[in-house]
């Protein structure tokens, strides 16, 4: 095992029998709580078939994890989604993942956006429906296109995503996908330090905070969500 997940998939379960394990935000929310519960790891082998229906590498610390830690489940905010070999019956590859990471396209959306068509501005309503189409056409392609080279590996809740970067210069690094309130994509940054983090930094750093808030039994604990008898066994 690798010295980066050395111990994690074994802190992480630890977690299960911490006091205050359901404190900690994602692991106990009704319907989406990850419960500290990791599915199965990956073989080399699976994972090779995973790389290549996504049509690209991924990124050596998350393929580590994924071989090492497991395939999905608990992590931060409502946990990793699971990363499923593909099978017979698994549609083809969008081709999403293999496509160049432009981090510059949330400033040309911003850009886009504030240059919207007004009525005033044009002699008819033809015309201006003419401009306004084509405006909004631009606009789409611009937001769908914010997550190529991008992996999504958790959900934050609210139409939040977290995202792993796999291709270009910033490969390897963690992007908040926050669209829905219309800031596009931008780096995750880590406590106290600028610039984006490394899938592996995103993690431990969550973990540290979990093993924190769950062992804790000096501070006030707020309250439970639901009351689980009998939390399901990881894979």
């Amino acid at each position: 095992m690798s010295g980066t997940w050395a111990g994690v998939r074994e802190r992480v379960l630890a977690l299960r029998k911490a006091p205050r394990w359901w404190a900690v935000f994602g692991a106990d929310h009704p319907g989406h709580g990850h419960d500290f519960g990791l599915l199965p790891v990956l073989t080399e082998e699976r994972l090779r078939d995973v790389e290549r229906w996504l049509g690209t590498g991924l990124p050596e610390e998350y393929r580590t994890f994924l071989m090492e830690v497991g395939s999905g489940g608990a992590g931060p905010d409502y946990g990793l989604l699971p990363l499923r070999p593909p099978g017979p019956d698994t549609p083809p590859a969008t081709g999403h993942c293999a496509l160049p990471f432009r981090p510059g396209l949330t400033a040309e959306l911003e850009e886009h956006e504030e240059a919207e068509p007004r009525r005033e501005d044009h002699p008819d309503d033809e015309a201006f429906a003419a401009t306004y189409a084509a405006w909004d056409t631009r606009r789409d392609e611009l937001n769908d296109a914010l997550t190529e080279g991008t992996l999504c590996v958790g959900s934050q809740g609210c139409a939040y995503y977290s995202l792993l970067v796999v291709t270009g210069p910033y490969r390897g690094t963690m992007w908040d996908d926050v669209r829905a309130v219309g800031e596009g994509v931008v780096p995750i940054e880590p406590r106290g330090r600028t610039g984006p983090v490394t899938f592996a930094e995103w993690y431990l750093d969550w973990l540290d905070h979990a093993e924190r808030r769950a062992w804790d039994t000096t501070a006030e604990p707020p309250p439970r969500l639901r009351f689980i008898p009998d939390r399901v066994e990881d894979g």
